[in-house]
């Protein structure tokens, strides 16, 4: 299961799919204005979400 952790105060959370209860994996989302977005993406049923935020920024995930 992919597990987010905050670098900052290392809070960690893990996150599978509501709908398939198979567990997110860390990806990007490239936008119009060329920034990228973290997100989390099921791998089955492809939804995405934006990934878990701490302390103000995007926790990190180890694959």
């Amino acid at each position: 299961m992919a597990t987010y952790e905050c670098n900052q105060c290392g809070m960690s959370v893990n996150a599978t799919c509501g709908k398939c209860d198979v567990p997110l994996e860390n990806g990007h989302l490239s936008l119009d204005d060329g920034n990228e977005v973290q997100i989390s993406q099921c791998p089955s049923c492809e939804g995405k979400i934006k990934s878990p935020q701490c302390c103000g920024a995007d926790m990190s995930c180890e694959l």
